[in-house]
């Protein structure tokens, strides 16, 4: 009985709205791919679709952060190991022979070029084992259909994945050498934390293949050391660490008043809400001096103050209220979030403060680091 648990094992956590996308993803990447190149190709003999499209659509939508997913892999892996199998056809007469060296062949191709996509021995065991009907097209076969089958597969994951499913594809991985040279431009969770150069230097000790990228393992982590957090000590919530009393400005607020009320209660940002008090943006130190022409010989302190100053005139060439110089893209958390999602939140963005928000969106308090790491501390302590 325990055997039947390796074999009904789920092995894509995917939610069900995930698995139906995906399978109508796969659906309509072989459809388009075939009815579009039935009508590129006029002539009847050249095949509209090669078999091992129907492995790479389960690679390319299932798992589509898999290294074996990614542009160049998928489509270095099928032409080059369809120019392998073609080539095997050609010079070996003995099918069996020929198969296992178009096998073995476009393995080396692959993995010699970085371009490893498993369904691409298939794509190189096709033209051995179709026999003369594709074997007297020649190299012309790369060309109809696989290079069309991948050119119009590759553009349909791109639009589904990246802008339909709103995934990372294709996943970008600076070399080696540059996340160590530039590891200091990491932000402060990967500075903290595992870092891409450690992964990568570990990955090369283990002399194994790892079928996830960087990012995933690092989120993943993440997400295990929260739940850890959650499980080990009690949960508190950002409404019992949030500060209730607060102070904020709306969208026509002025310039100077703001700034005055900034300075009067040391305060490093504030946050600009509507009528309804729903957040609308922030206005910290920096947003004051964004608009200052340091250009000039004028003395800062001069320049500050004409900047802040209500102009009495009708016309003014500069912002006049706080609406046009605050950050309208605001990170707001939920009164019931728990403290621990505050860590990567605020270690990764580097703010400093974060508004809290009800269940009507509306501002009922802010959380500033202090008040994180005093909780976090009085935890450690209890």
């Amino acid at each position: 009985m325990n055997l039947l648990v390796h074999f009904t094992a789920n092995q894509v956590n995917l939610n069900i709205k995930e698995k139906l996308v995906s399978v109508l993803s796969c659906f309509m990447a072989i459809l388009i791919a075939s009815v579009v190149t039935r009508a590129l190709v006029d002539n009847a003999i050249y095949p509209i679709l090669i078999a091992s499209m129907g492995a790479s659509a389960v690679i390319l939508f299932i798992i589509p952060s898999s290294p074996l997913a990614q542009p160049w892999p998928f489509v270095g892996g099928q032409i080059f190991s369809c120019l392998m199998g073609i080539a095997c056809t050609q010079l070996i007469p003995d099918t069996a022979i020929a198969s296992a060296v178009a096998v073995g062949g476009s393995v080396l191709i692959m993995l010699l070029l970085r371009c490893l996509h498993p369904p691409g021995s298939a794509t190189a065991l096709t033209p051995v084992l179709s026999g003369d009907s594709l074997t007297s097209l020649g190299f012309s076969l790369v060309l109809f259909p696989v290079v069309i089958n991948v050119g119009i597969m590759l553009l349909i994951s791109l639009l589904i994945n990246r802008w339909l499913m709103h995934r990372e594809y294709p996943i970008h991985s600076p070399s080696k050498k540059t996340a160590i040279d530039h590891k200091v431009l990491n932000p402060p969770s990967v500075q903290l934390g595992i870092s891409e150069a450690d992964f990568n230097q570990a990955l090369d000790e283990s002399n194994t293949f790892v079928d996830v990228s960087y990012t995933e393992i690092r989120n993943l982590l993440l997400h295990a050391e929260k739940y850890r957090y959650q499980r080990i000590h009690k949960t508190m919530l950002c409404a019992d660490i949030m500060n209730k009393s607060l102070l904020t400005v709306e969208y026509g607020t002025d310039v100077e008043e703001a700034w005055q009320m900034m300075q009067q209660h040391n305060l490093k940002a504030i946050p600009v809400i509507d009528k309804a008090r729903r957040v609308i943006g922030i206005v910290a130190w920096h947003d004051f001096f964004k608009f200052i022409n340091l250009s000039s010989y004028d003395s800062f302190q001069d320049k500050f103050r004409a900047f802040i100053r209500r102009t009495p005139k009708i016309e003014t060439n500069k912002p006049e209220s706080i609406g046009h110089i605050m950050t309208k893209s605001v990170i707001t958390l939920s009164e019931d979030t728990p403290i621990v999602e505050l860590v990567p939140l605020m270690s990764t963005t580097g703010l400093r403060q974060i508004p809290i928000v009800n269940k009507e969106n509306r501002l009922v308090g802010m959380v500033y680091q202090a008040h994180l790491i005093t909780a976090l501390y009085n935890q450690k302590m209890a």
